[in-house]
Formats: structure tokens, sequence, C-alpha cells
């Protein structure tokens, strides 16, 4: 396969870079079998039915984006240099990996100061990334870096507009609860509790599982020839829980659902040999046409950008030829795309 496969053309209008309000008012076109339906995210309730299984990400996206000063008693004059920080994930050894704008103008253990509450010293640098040791952690940490972060906004979008208090609430699920993402899974910010009562409501059974999305989904493929991509990795976890009541709705001939990518990698990574079971660790899977799902029947997305490894992955889902008809209707029909856009619901088998 190519890259080229994956490619197509988008009016730059169609980018959002607001959501939708309400959230559930977004459009929602329904791929099911060979029909193509264009309907609102409201409409779930039509789509769905009893005994039908939403599979949920719970990762919450941290304000992952600083704005510093590093100060240097210098007797060339450059005692001070403002830094762009973003975090990216926690180490083992309690530093957080982070890019560093500009890198070079901040030595080793040298300390950027982001507000009076948040400092970091830099530790070490390895592979353009800088390595940073906060002053607070725990709870602290959380408090300090939700007041002086913002949002990390995908580049498509903030190369647009800068992230804003807006987009603490706007770039959240409703469900979000374990911190650790710095992008979010944006098929699920088309929801809120009322849709999702709605929802159950009717018989629809739901599941949380946490894969902490990283700023590897936003990577180019940079190469020719699909296969020789390295996929970026990210942790994640299956709760026993989880995995017992998602093979008990496919033991009873319901549909599992993921809302997102991120959900459906997941599942698809603990659930190889066709059980999904209690899983943790870290997953790279490259899901590319020709896989074959074990877990997912159906999948709840945005529409993604050309050339992307999510191309290939809903390609692989529906078939690259289906793929192309589904976005070239979404185009035709002005649908909103990436992560503020509109919505999808894709059911292969009807």
């Amino acid at each position: 396969m190519k890259l080229s496969d994956f490619d197509f053309e988008l009016p730059d209008a169609l980018i959002a870079v607001r959501p939708a309000r309400p959230r559930t008012s977004a459009k929602l076109l329904v791929a099911q079998g060979d029909t193509l339906r264009d309907l609102v995210v409201t409409d779930l309730v039509s789509v769905l039915r009893a005994g039908d299984h939403l599979v949920l990400n719970d990762t919450k996206v941290i304000p992952a984006r600083l704005f510093g000063e590093r100060h240097r008693a210098s007797t060339d004059g450059s005692g001070a240099a403002k830094i762009e920080v973003t975090l990216l994930e926690p180490q083992e050894d309690g530093t957080w990996a982070a890019l560093i704008k500009p890198l070079r103008k901040v030595r080793d253990g040298e300390k950027i100061v982001f507000s009076p509450d948040l400092s970091a010293a830099m530790v070490h640098r390895y592979d353009g990334m800088g390595y940073l040791e906060f002053n607070v952690v725990g709870d602290d940490f959380d408090a300090a870096l939700n007041a002086a972060g913002a949002m990390p906004l995908p580049p498509y979008i903030a190369a647009k507009r800068a992230a804003d208090a807006q987009d603490k609430h706007d770039y959240q699920t409703v469900w979000a609860a374990k911190m650790g993402a710095v992008a979010a899974p944006t098929a699920s910010l088309h929801f809120d509790q009322g849709l999702l009562d709605d929802l159950a409501a009717m018989g629809v059974k739901f599941s949380h599982v946490t894969l902490h999305v990283g700023a590897g989904t936003f990577l180019p493929v940079k190469v020719d020839d699909v296969s020789d991509h390295v996929m970026h990795s990210e942790w994640g976890q299956v709760s026993a829980q989880t995995a017992a009541d998602i093979m008990a709705t496919k033991a009873a001939g319901g549909r599992v659902i993921p809302v997102g990518t991120t959900a459906l990698r997941l599942i698809e990574t603990a659930g190889r040999d066709g059980t999904l079971t209690q899983w943790e660790g870290d997953t790279d899977i490259f899901i590319t046409p020709g896989f074959k799902f074990q877990i997912a029947d159906g999948l709840m997305t945005n529409f993604h950008l050309p050339k992307s490894t999510l191309m290939m992955l809903v390609s692989a889902l529906m078939g690259t030829d289906r793929i192309r008809e589904i976005y070239a209707h979404a185009i035709d029909k002005n649908y909103r795309f990436f992560s503020y856009g509109d919505s999808s619901i894709f059911l292969p088998n009807g």
C-alpha cells in the first residue's frame, strides 16, 4: 500500500476551529452497510439499538501547553528568554518529556518559571526533547498546571487561533476521569449527559477504557510504503470488568462500537486472539487494510487527516473504496473535519 492511497483534497474552509454548540448538534454521517444517511448526533437514538455497547475512553486531557521564562545571570545580555513547552509524557523517574521551543535557549540544570506556583528544571535532553522536573507533584502539580497551562490544540487549529479558556471545556469529554492525555479522544466530544441518559434508557450499554492519547497521534506519515511506517506507542488499560461486559455483549449478539479510534485500537490490542481480557501496557498497534477486527463491530469517529494512520484505520474497517465514497460525500455535504468537526458512525455489517 502506498501513502497516496489515503490522500484526498480537503477545502480549508471545512477545517473546524470551534465545535458545534451544543455538542450534540454536530452532523452525523451514518455509513451502515452500503447506505449513507445525513443525521445529527442526537439521532444516535435511532441508529443504535438495545443491546449495543459503546466503549468510551475516559482519559483526561491535561492543559499541557505552557509559556514561561528562563532567567540567567549573564554578561552577554542573554539573561532572559521566553520559552514555550508542550508536555508529552510523564516518566518513571518523575520527570516529564516535553517539546521545548527554543530548546537551544535552555541549558541542563536551568529553571523555567511558568507562574508563581509552577516552575521546572531542565534535567537532560534526548532526541529533540527536554526532560523537566517540576517544583510540585501530585494534586499540587495538577492545580498549578490547570491554572497556568493551556489546552494543547492540534496543529491545524493552533495555526489558525490560540487556545483560550473555552477550550478547557470544549476539548474535554464529559466523562473524562484519568489525567494523562495531551490530545482529546475527539469522537467523544459530541456527547453530553442528556444524550448518554437517552441512550441508556433505550438499552444501550457503556464501558470505559483508558488510553492516554499522545502527541504522536499528530505525527505525519513520512514513508511512501505504508508498511515501513513506525507507529507511536500510547499507554492504555482495560479492566477485567470492562472486558467481561464487552464479551457478554458479543455473546448476546449485541454490537460493540468504540467511540473513537483510541478506544478501538485499545480493545483490538487487548483482544487479538478474539477474547477481550484485562490488559495494561503500551500499544503501538497499526491498523491498515487487511486487518482482521476481533472485537469492534463498528466505530464512531470524526473525519481524519489525509494520509494519516487514522485514514488507514477507517479504510481497514470499511474498505478503501468505500471510505473514498464516504469522504467524498462528507466534503460534498460540507461536513466539518478534524478534532472540532462533525461525526460519523461506521457499521460495515449493517
